[in-house]
């Protein structure tokens, strides 16, 4: 098996910006930033736009924009055109 071929998997805080949520995963994401945790170990920072304490999806403040599918939308903006017609 090659050596150094895989990248390094380990502890890594990732910081939602957006709303100051922390959380300590495995990943193999390269940064340079670093951040003392909760148990007064210090690991990779990598901070991040969007997370599930900041997304709309989890956070219920998802809207609906509409309800009806694409052919419905379609069909109640050009209606059922016959053959031959316009």
């Amino acid at each position: 098996m090659k050596q150094n071929m895989h990248p390094e998997y380990r502890d890594v805080v990732f910081q939602d910006i957006s709303s100051d949520f922390t959380f300590l995963t495995r990943s193999t994401v390269r940064t340079d930033e670093t951040i003392q945790w909760e148990d007064g170990n210090e690991y990779p920072l990598v901070k991040v736009e969007v997370s599930s304490a900041s997304h709309p999806f989890f956070t219920g403040k998802q809207r609906v924009l509409s309800s009806g599918g694409r052919v419905d939308q379609f069909r109640k903006r050009y209606g059922r055109m016959a053959k031959g017609t316009k």
